[in-house]
């Protein structure tokens, strides 16, 4: 990565479409023009990531976006600063660049879990996210898991650990994750429950598709990460309970929280790129 490349700007999520595509312009160009133009540009889904078009409706950002021709809107701002963008889930992004920065190590088969509104995940295949087959969840996605018959994100998210400990301690009103994990250090019962439950309920949901995929590592990351002295022996935890031979494997808190989606971001366009420019001129050969 460049020294000091990267550029921050804030973005309402509730924005109409134009100011949200202003917006993502406006960081794309602050970067400068010490680029070919081949942008990676990570976003949530649901998203038709092929056609770079936005599927978001009533998920609570970027509802603006929906049916939105996202790559058609960034190259009329962008012109000539913008040959082509590929576009990828973030999770998949972050779970990229976190191999490519070396927190998988020398694993081959990795798993990255992102912790905060909601629960992103990446399977990951010698650094390529695998998003079908028996081995993974639908999608690829963690989010999609039924924990106990429910969505696992009705158990595992801000708005769960919140609502769960509202109902416990209802004069508390509905602190933030980061209060309740302060709580939690500081030996309030009910913190303590709440986050431990809500943490190996992941454990639990996930560990039977770290099994089946043969993960090497599991690396966790997103903002709950932060917590990493809770967080990291309630999924332990979770994760023994589905099968003894979990308790070996490598859990990992993400390197570069900061980064890592970006790099993901960028390995991605570029190898789709390359494989592009490759196949034109293979193309261009074949002519008579």
């Amino acid at each position: 990565m460049v020294p000091d490349s990267v550029v921050r700007r804030g973005l309402d999520a509730n924005a109409s479409a134009d100011t949200l595509l202003d917006g993502l312009a406006a960081a794309a160009r602050d970067i400068g023009a010490r680029h070919d133009g081949c942008w990676g540009v990570a976003l949530p889904g649901p998203f038709d990531y092929a056609n770079g078009v936005a599927l978001y409706e009533h998920v609570g950002k970027f509802d603006q976006l929906r049916g939105v021709d996202i790559r058609a809107g960034l190259r009329s701002r962008l012109q000539d600063a913008m040959r082509s963008a590929w576009f990828l889930n973030d999770a998949d992004a972050f779970g990229i660049g976190e191999v490519a920065l070396g927190a998988a190590g020398d694993s081959r088969r990795a798993v990255c879990l992102t912790l905060g509104t909601g629960v992103g995940s990446a399977f990951l295949a010698d650094g390529v996210p695998v998003k079908a087959g028996p081995d993974v969840p639908p999608d690829g996605s963690c989010y999609l898991l039924q924990y106990r018959g429910r969505p696992l994100e009705e158990t595992v998210s801000r708005r769960a650990i919140r609502r769960a400990y509202a109902a416990e301690m209802p004069d508390a009103g509905a602190p933030d994750v980061r209060a309740i994990a302060e709580a939690c250090r500081a030996g309030d019962a009910v913190a303590v429950a709440v986050l431990g439950r809500a943490f190996a309920a992941l454990g639990e949901a996930v560990g039977p598709f770290l099994l089946r995929f043969g993960a090497e590592v599991l690396i966790v990351g997103g903002s709950m990460a932060g917590s990493w002295d809770i967080v990291e022996p309630a999924v332990r935890q979770g994760l023994v309970a589905v099968h003894p031979q979990l308790a070996a494997l490598p859990l990992r808190k993400a390197a570069r929280s900061e980064e890592a989606g970006l790099v993901g971001a960028a390995w991605w366009a570029w190898t789709r790129e390359f494989g592009r420019r490759q196949a034109a001129r293979r193309e261009v050969r074949a002519e008579p």
